[in-house]
């Protein structure tokens, strides 16, 4: 997944940050308020761990805005407030979630696990498209008879793209998946992984829309492993 953490507290960030990168997730870090609103409100991310006391704009505020605005981005509220009104105002602001300092990193994993899990389309564990089922935790994609486990990067792109059946993802998106706002990607590294994933699954399964990005197509997946893919 794609992560927006929210945290003013550098030692802690830091903290999380590799944590949540440990387990293979692309994660952004800020630790200003303004910043985070306007961040949601451009960039697309599959969560956001978001603190309250920030400077410039109160997390309360970046939430309320963002939810008026239509960002449907989970939101997990992580905060030394702990008086039952806050965190009242908080789940009342459209967050998902809400956790209290000090915690214990497994506790928030956890609540990670369970807030995606609700926001996913299917109730089960990964995620089907077609014939290809993909379990984002372990890495393992199922198609026909054959299981692989997949490597981080190309995990990230085909996660995406099944989310996103028959939608056109750009070159940017994709980017951003795998990279974050890091500076320094390689020209040709995206173009790189979708050919290896087009190796595992056949040329058609993902498409190339010229000039803007990707596509995986939802009937090309469906006969991938009943069938050779083209």
């Amino acid at each position: 997944m794609r992560i927006l953490l929210v945290e003013d507290d550098h030692m802690l960030a830091n903290t999380m940050l590799a944590m949540l990168r440990e387990d293979q997730h692309t994660v952004d870090w800020l630790d200003d308020g303004q910043q985070a609103l306007n961040a949601l409100m451009d960039e697309h991310f599959d969560l956001a761990i978001l603190d309250l006391t920030l400077p410039r704009l109160d997390g309360l505020d970046v939430l309320a805005r963002s939810r008026s605005a239509g960002v449907l981005t989970p939101v997990i509220i992580l905060t030394a407030r702990s008086d039952l009104d806050e965190k009242l105002q908080g789940l009342d602001a459209g967050a998902d979630d809400y956790l209290t300092k000090p915690f214990a990193m497994a506790e928030l994993k956890a609540r990670i696990r369970a807030v995606t899990r609700r926001g996913s389309a299917s109730p089960s564990v990964g995620m089907t498209v077609g014939t290809l089922h993909l379990n984002p935790d372990s890495g393992q994609l199922t198609f026909g008879d054959q299981v692989i486990t997949l490597p981080r990067s190309e995990l990230q792109i085909l996660h995406y793209l099944m989310r996103h059946p028959d939608q056109v993802a750009t070159r940017r998106r994709l980017e951003e998946q795998l990279y974050g706002w890091d500076q320094g990607v390689e020209s040709n590294a995206l173009e790189v992984h979708i050919h290896h994933l087009r190796r595992r699954l056949g040329k058609s399964v993902i498409r190339t829309i010229r000039g803007v990005g990707y596509l995986l197509d939802s009937q090309e997946a469906q006969s991938c492993g009943t069938a050779p893919c083209p």
